[in-house]
């Protein structure tokens, strides 16, 4: 049983016209010129009944008013019926959710790009209280006089009291004149911003204030070297050395206090690392080891968990986890046992997520010191994490692992058992912490216990703000508050808004329809009824698209328009305006009689032509009629019948002749381009005539009447015979040059023969001869005739010297044959003395100034015996039975001789000339191969040894080959070949000093020369080698570990603030 076809089975059906109603109402109209009431009815479809939940809007009833608003949970893109949460979005963003929770909840800071570094640093610093009330004790007149502790104190004011959730950090990074697109280390950043801080406010009046620095974060070291032998320190060991933090290692260690004891470790020095001592005078055996003489109030550590690879010249990231207290015991670290009873709380962690070193973000866990609660200071968002530093019930990769164990305190000087017995010993772990800070709590030598401890923190009150930061802030908030005043304004406006008209387009669609039998009705624009319904604000009614040139309604637009009740038009009219006002008694008959008339021609027309198509097809069958007959164009009866659904005549069926006519007005012949006609009876004929009258066209040139009868245009008939005969010539004179040429046109090489007469012409030329005479069908007319032969010889001799301006391709010896190297653009080529005479008859040049050569060889060669002779002509490839010791003949004993001679002045000054324009490039593309092995593949060598062409197209991914890996590096020709080696050490990790750069065969030296130095080209292929000799080497290591002058700052800061005096100095100055 064979599948039913259900292909059209949802596809509304076309009835056909004759069976429609409205065909039967408009023929009756157009016979008898009659239109009654009933008429009007059916055909402006006042009948069909109101729609009810229609899924569209339909355009084939006027009762019609479903879909031009959506259902009731529906809604839509754009307009009145958007849902209401995209409309409020588009009144801009909404400065109430900006808005804090309350004052004691932290603000955050914006992160400018990639500030996160400097936004995690300055939360650290805001959140040390007693840093804090010395920035807000700095008197005003000196803040004025330094612009980065002014924008500090303002970014702590608004922190401390404004309302907004996150503070806008872009006028202090802008002060310090930082690059917001650059990411930095967070641990340079504090120790540069501390220096700048420190030497800026070392010049206030306020005694807190000029030593807030050194007070808080400054401790001192000494590094101590002594004698094994005498047991004396040396004459530097008392030397005191200022720190603002610890750097520790954590490679290998698990926790704090190893890597602590690590940092105060004994060195011992022996051997060839032996100390010389004053005091024995002579070298000896020592110690030498980091004593901490003093500990500041905020003693901060900085984790170092970045590395140094040496075989991949790349630093790593450790992402072990390393645990830290919550308690620090100090006291037994210091070298003074005196000063041992010092004991820190941890007050905030900074950590760095990702595991790529110059990238990532910083993020800041820190303790508030009045509530105890523990934040994370993420950029613009702030997160309570609880008492614990990171969240009573993280997930995350980075979480605390809290234990309670009995206390132990170290040294147990005293009696701080009252501090003790609170205590509880607490154990964190990360993998991603950075910089630890600790408070200290405990000092016994000096105040006890310095902060009273409870366990819900500190019960102190709040630090408050300066007058003028206050009166600043106060103006900020009232600010603040106005634009959310504001917001909220608007959006109650307008949300009020969009309800009544909402409401509005519903109460007036209810009572829009018009009961079928009801005469008393109005017309409305479907256009301007659908954008009325869907606009927040309306224009005034506009009907004229549904006016006819009469002013009234025809029947044209009915689909286009609907029936509206007296009210709703009323309702509509008052409120908008606009019109004009189309009643039920404004439908135009005289629109409705043009309207039948034109619909019973169109059935007609097109009855006529289906009866006629059969003719028209026998036609293009080639069955000739009988009696009077006519011509048509073949191409337009053939796009006649491919018409669709055409009831009316247009203006294709002005032209059935156009193609056939000339511009003589006669008939073309047949084998003119275009001029293909077919034979059409007279029935048809008058048919087209018929139609093309009726179109409106005013060009009427196309239907020029040809019987079958009608002779060709003599004039265009002589012409075409003229044509070709041109054609003819043409064929017949290439066909003699491919027979008098043909081993020269198959392009191929041909031996030479040392002795022989050959002449010389340009590759280009002889490219383009070729292509000529090798053309056939379309392509003969894209390829033109070459130039004169003549003038091209004469453009290659200089005027100064009459001298030749190219040099002849290089000659090959191959199997003991000698041939010329191909080339289609440059050079010249040799030809045979009988090519060149052929030459100069069909080309008409003369054949005495043609350019000459010979092959001469030099020495006491006998490879080649015989003359040119003897010697046959032989394609460069095929098997040849010649001995051996052919092939030891050197080209180097070959030489072109040419008459005259080549012009080497005038060839040098040019191509220097296309060198350098080649050497100055910018940002193109060179290709370099890491060779792994001793020796480079011969295929990389000989791609290394010839330049490439600048403009081919290369991939710039690297690539992996057997022979190592490929990358495409961005020069240009003022590149250094050390910038060069810089790339090659970032692209493939091999150190600049174990690099051995070729170019071909040829290696590249010099770091201080260019690329245009060593002749490097756009699209060039290098290739490198690791040598390994400094395999063992930790080349950045020893960089890093010179000795810095303490002036000097980190090259990632430079030219910014941070690494100037500028503020001390104006300061000075004043």
């Amino acid at each position: 049983m064979s599948r039913p076809n259900t292909r059209n089975k949802n596809k509304k059906q076309r009835t056909e016209e004759n069976s429609d109603p409205s065909y039967e109402i408009l023929r009756k109209i157009h016979l008898n010129a009659e239109v009654v009431i009933d008429d009007i009815r059916q055909l402006y479809s006042v009948t069909k009944p109101i729609c009810q939940g229609c899924r569209v809007n339909s355009k084939d009833s006027p009762n019609c008013f479903c879909g031009l608003v959506p259902p009731p949970n529906g809604a839509r893109k754009t307009g009145l019926w958007q849902k209401m949460s995209e409309i409020i979005l588009s009144f801009g963003p909404n400065p109430c959710k900006d808005l804090r929770d309350s004052i004691d909840t932290p603000a955050g800071l914006t992160n400018l790009g990639a500030t996160c570094y400097a936004n995690s640093i300055l939360q650290c610093l805001y959140m040390n209280a007693a840093f804090r009330d010395c920035i807000f004790s700095v008197e005003a007149d000196f803040l004025q006089q330094h612009p980065v502790l002014d924008q500090l104190s303002r970014l702590f004011a608004q922190l401390h009291s404004s309302k907004m959730s996150f503070i806008d950090s872009a006028p202090f990074i802008k002060t310090l004149e930082l690059d917001n697109g650059v990411q930095q280390d967070s641990h340079e950043f504090l120790t540069l911003f501390l220096s700048l801080l420190e030497r800026s406010l070392s010049h206030s009046k306020v005694a807190n204030a000029k030593t807030a620095v050194q007070d808080l974060f400054r401790g001192n070291v000494s590094h101590v070297t002594r004698c094994s032998e005498c047991g004396k320190d040396s004459a530097a060991s008392s030397k005191m050395e200022d720190f603002y933090e610890l750097e520790l290692n954590i490679k290998g260690l698990n926790n704090l206090d190893e890597s602590l004891d690590d940092y105060l470790s004994l060195e011992e020095l022996t051997g060839e690392n032996q100390y010389f001592c004053c005091s024995c005078g002579k070298r000896v055996d020592a110690t030498r080891s980091i004593n901490l003489r003093s500990l500041p109030q905020v003693l901060n550590f900085q984790l170092k968990r970045y590395v140094f690879l040496p075989k991949t010249t790349t630093r790593k990231k450790i992402t072990s986890a390393f645990s830290f207290p919550r308690w620090l015991h100090m006291g037994k670290r210091l070298s003074n046992p005196s000063c041992s009873g010092l004991i820190y709380e941890l007050s905030a962690i900074l950590i760095h997520k990702g595991t790529a070193v110059n990238s990532g973000h910083y993020v800041a866990h820190i303790k508030d010191e009045y509530s105890g609660q523990w934040w994370e200071f993420d950029d613009e968002h702030v997160a309570n994490l609880g008492h614990h530093p990171f969240g009573e019930h993280s997930n995350s990769t980075t979480k605390s692992l809290s234990k309670a164990q009995p206390a132990v305190i170290y040294g147990n000087e005293g009696d701080t058992s009252g501090f003790h017995a609170s205590m509880q010993e607490e154990i964190f772990s990360s993998t991603d912490a950075y910089m630890l800070m600790y408070n200290l709590r405990f000092d016994k030598e000096n105040e006890g216990i310095l902060s009273k401890f409870d366990k819900g923190g500190f019960n102190s009150k709040r630090n408050s703000l300066p007058p003028h930061l206050y009166e600043e802030i106060q103006t900020l908030n009232s600010y603040y508050a106005n634009d959310c005043d504001e917001y909220q304004k608007k959006k109650e406006t307008q949300v009020a808004l969009l309800t009544e008209r909402r409401q509005e387009v519903k109460l007036v669609l209810s009572k829009a329809p018009v009961d079928p039998l009801d005469d008393s009705y109005f017309w409305i624009s479907t256009d301007w009824l659908r954008l009325w319904a869907d606009s927040v604000s309306p224009s005034c009614i506009d009907n004229s698209p549904i006016q006819c040139i009469h002013g009234k309604v025809p029947i044209t637009k009915v689909t286009s328009m609907k029936r509206l009740s007296v009210t709703t038009w009323q309702m509509l009219l008052s409120k908008y305006g606009g019109g004009p006002t189309l009643s039920n008694d404004d439908i135009c008959i005289t629109c409705l009689r043009d309207e039948a008339k034109n619909a019973v021609c169109a059935i007609d027309y097109r009855d006529r032509k289906a009866s006629l198509k059969q003719l028209a097809e026998a036609a293009l069958a080639g069955n000739y009629p009988d009696g009077p007959s006519y011509y048509v164009s073949r191409a337009w009866l053939i796009q006649w019948l491919r018409r669709k659904n055409a009831d009316f005549t247009c203006d294709i069926d002005v032209g059935p002749t156009a193609h056939l006519r000339c511009s003589h007005g006669g008939l073309l012949p047949e084998q003119a381009a275009g001029a293909k006609r077919v034979v059409i009876p007279e029935s048809l004929w008058l048919f087209f005539f018929e139609s093309a009258s009726m179109s409106k066209s005013d060009n009427l040139l196309g239907f020029t009447t040809f019987s079958s009868e009608c002779e060709p245009c003599e004039s265009c008939s002589k012409e075409l015979k003229e044509v070709a005969s041109l054609e003819d010539n043409l064929r017949a004179t290439k066909l003699k040059q491919r027979q008098n040429h043909e081993k020269l046109l198959m392009g191929k090489s041909f031996a030479i023969s040392p002795g022989c007469k050959y002449y010389l012409v340009p590759s280009s030329w002889l490219a383009n001869w070729r292509a000529y005479l090798t053309a056939t069908g379309k392509n003969i007319s894209s390829f033109t005739e070459p130039q004169n032969l003549e003038v091209i010889i004469d453009s290659l001799i200089c005027q100064k010297h009459s001298r030749l301006l190219e040099r002849p391709l290089e000659l090959v010896c191959k199997r003991g044959v000698i041939t010329q190297k191909m080339s289609t653009t440059e050079g010249l080529a040799l030809i045979s003395e009988i090519d060149w005479s052929l030459f100069c008859e069909e080309w008409n040049a003369k054949e005495d100034k043609g350019i000459s050569a010979e092959i001469v060889v030099h020495g006491n060669s006998n490879k080649f015996a015989g003359s040119c002779e003897d010697m046959p002509i032989s394609v460069e490839g095929l098997d040849h039975p010649t001995e051996e010791a052919n092939d030891s003949l050197e080209v180097e004993k070959l030489l072109i001789r040419t008459y005259p001679e080549t012009c080497e002045d005038c060839i040098g000054e040019r191509e220097s000339c296309e060198l350098m324009r080649k050497l100055n490039y910018c940002n193109e593309d060179i290709c370099v191969y890491l060779v792994r092995g001793k020796e480079a593949p011969k295929s990389i060598i000989e791609a290394s040894a010839h330049n490439s062409e600048s403009d081919r197209r290369s991939s710039k991914r690297s690539r992996k080959t057997s022979f190592g890996n490929s990358v495409n590096l961005s020069v240009s020709g003022s590149t250094s070949i050390y910038q060069l080696k810089m790339m090659i050490w970032e692209a493939f990790g091999v150190v600049k000093e174990n690099q051995k750069l070729h170019k071909g065969s040829t290696e590249i030296d010099g770091d201080s020369a260019t690329l245009a130095d060593k002749n490097i080209f756009p699209g060039d292929v290098l290739w490198v080698r690791d040598s390994e000799i400094y395999e063992n080497r930790d080349i950045a290591d020893e960089l890093s570990e010179e000795k810095i002058d303490p002036g000097r700052a980190e090259a990632g800061f430079r030219g910014t603030l941070l690494a100037s005096d500028v503020a001390v100095n104006n300061f000075q100055n004043t």
